[in-house]
């Protein structure tokens, strides 16, 4: 019953920007610090941006200045700016939500981001 979905993932050239959403159902969503992930060929999963239920944020030095991640609580929605894309950007973006008050976990099924030089 619990559902992340994910959206606005393309291709796109460098320099360029992308706003990726992930829309959560099944869950109280402002209990769940938000976080997206990462994984390119050949590299392991990487946090790229968090955002907890206080709306603190966290974001790999890699992406700091060009990504900004934002939650909407009345939409039940975290979301991705990315700007300034760079091809090393490329990757297959996950959302994951964390419930505060456990250990429960969730993912979404991922959405492929593409950057062009």
């Amino acid at each position: 019953q619990v559902q992340l979905v994910e959206s606005g993932g393309g291709l796109v050239q460098a320099g360029g920007s992308l706003r990726l959403s992930c829309a959560a159902s099944g869950i109280t969503f402002s209990n769940y610090a938000m976080g997206w992930y990462r994984q390119a060929p050949g590299n392991q999963r990487e946090l790229v941006a968090s955002i907890t239920t206080f709306d603190n944020t966290n974001y790999a030095d890699s992406v700091k200045g060009r990504f900004t991640i934002s939650r909407d609580n009345a939409k039940n929605t975290v979301y991705l700016q990315m700007n300034s894309l760079k091809p090393e950007d490329t990757a297959v973006y996950y959302c994951n939500a964390v419930y505060r008050f456990g250990n429960l976990s969730y993912w979404g099924q991922g959405t492929q981001v593409t950057v062009s030089s």
